[in-house]
């Protein structure tokens, strides 16, 4: 039972199993694909029939787009950042809300300024209703790591959006013209994905944290100089770099193939057809990667699934234009983006675990920066239980200091003298560090490691936790 208790404590708690046929994941599927499909997709069929109504260029309409989607880029950090706080509900319901009021606006449009005024709300919309904030919203209901089954089955809900909402969208032209399908899909927004969202999403559900964790959080670096410290790597800008030109790619691509299409003769009911074959396309890719590939890198998986889009574009623009080679070219486009989806957001899943960035932030040199938040209190666990050092590790129970002797604390402050001293703050719980950085910093976050892997430490923490929970 001590050693149970002792493995809590120094791991996270297990993720729980999140089913894809569970109310929670049925119902952000069903918003998902009603937000991607209004909001997303249905652009490029709005844009050709305000062309022609309005007699505006397709470099003015589509210039507003571009604005709606980096101002959603600019969004999407505080967005993620209130998500993070336990905000998920409210964020993608009122995010749905206002989207919805958005589009019943865009439907009255006249000028071109209030054209772009409500793109660059919808674009800012869609970084708290699409992909991302969804993503997010399971990796706080499952733990990170049990989001990606979870992420996988989301993804396979909202791919069917364009196969559902393009003709959906090209039904409502033909009978009601753009501007009362904006209407429809305004209501579509209001009706559906808000009240979805508010009651699908609790946050009293989320998954916990284990008491270790939630202590080295308390006592972590600030999210600023997590960020700092994350732009000097070359990681990370060559992943942003990555992600941003294959979103680029994506929009480009499903902004322009429909008037493009339309240009290179084919009827509006075939380019519909096409475009439409997105949806399946996509499922496949992922399930392909879930079934063939389930364990595999995500890394590598990405890498060989970005091939696929400048084939695809340049196979549209070489090609002659025959049904068959268009059909094949957005199927080839389709499962690529599919599996890049679930890249994404498997990515977004492993940087969503605070407690695992923690780690990483401390291997990476901010071990035993942060001080303590706990005062001078003194741990609750009996007297010489638990190892003491003058500036040691904080108790995992309480946070607190430890209050008693022992032979393994007279051992911790032999090691005290012989690397120094640890500053004060929580002791580093990451994995391993490597041998060939054998340096006196390095040597006392060792020396922390083996006090708080033995059984006494961990009986002491449990006894702390015992004691917090009966309220003494």
């Amino acid at each position: 039972m001590t050693s149970g208790l002792g493995g809590e404590l120094a791991q996270p708690a297990p993720a729980r199993p999140l089913s894809g046929r569970s109310l929670f994941i049925t119902g952000l599927g069903i918003g998902q694909i009603c937000s991607w499909g209004s909001l997303y997709y249905s652009f490029p069929l709005m844009a050709e029939a305000m062309e022609r109504d309005l007699g505006w260029s397709k470099p003015d309409l589509f210039g507003a787009a571009t604005l709606g989607l980096a101002l959603g880029g600019i969004a999407a950090f505080p967005v993620g950042a209130a998500i993070d706080k336990g905000h998920g509900r409210w964020v993608m319901a009122a995010g749905a809300g206002l989207a919805g009021l958005c589009l019943l606006a865009w439907s009255q449009v006249q000028q071109l300024w209030l054209f772009y005024s409500l793109m660059a709300a919808i674009g800012v919309l869609q970084a708290a209703t699409l992909y991302e904030p969804a993503f997010a919203v399971v990796a706080r209901r499952t733990g990170a790591a049990g989001a990606r089954a979870g992420i996988t089955a989301l993804t396979l809900w909202g791919g069917f959006a364009s196969t559902v909402f393009i003709p959906l969208i090209q039904i409502l032209l033909d009978l009601v013209g753009w501007r009362g399908a904006l209407v429809a899909l305004g209501a579509v927004n209001l009706v559906v994905c808000a009240p979805l969202y508010a009651t699908v999403i609790r946050p009293a559900a989320d998954h916990a944290a284990s008491p270790a964790h939630a202590l080295a959080l308390s006592g972590a670096v600030t999210l600023r100089q997590i960020m700092a410290r994350v732009a000097r790597r070359p990681t990370f800008w060559a992943l942003a770099v990555a992600f941003t030109a294959y979103a680029a790619t994506f929009s480009a691509f499903t902004f322009h193939l429909y008037p493009l299409l339309l240009e290179r003769g084919f009827t509006a009911g075939s380019v519909v057809v096409a475009m439409a074959i997105i949806g399946p396309t996509q499922v496949a890719g992922r399930i392909a990667v879930s079934v063939f590939a389930p364990r595999a890198p995500v890394r590598l998986i990405g890498s060989c699934a970005v091939l696929a889009f400048p084939v695809a574009i340049l196979a549209l623009a070489w090609l002659p234009p025959s049904f068959a080679l268009v059909a094949a070219i957005v199927a080839l486009y389709g499962s690529a983006n599919g599996i890049m989806t679930i890249v994404r957001g498997a990515r977004r899943a492993g940087d969503a675990d605070p407690a695992g960035l923690w780690r990483r932030e401390r291997r990476a040199g901010g071990a035993l920066d942060a001080r303590p938040r706990f005062g001078t209190r003194r741990c609750r666990a009996p007297l010489g239980a638990i190892p003491v050092l003058r500036r040691g590790p904080l108790c995992h129970g309480c946070g607190r200091r430890p209050a008693g002797g022992s032979l393994l604390g007279r051992s911790s402050l032999l090691a005290e003298r012989r690397h120094g001293a640890p500053r004060e703050g929580p002791s580093y719980a990451g994995p391993p560090l490597s041998p060939r950085r054998n340096t006196p910093f390095l040597k006392r976050i060792k020396a922390e490691q083996r006090i708080q892997h033995h059984p006494a430490y961990q009986r002491s923490a449990a006894h702390c936790i015992r004691a917090k929970a009966a309220g003494n």
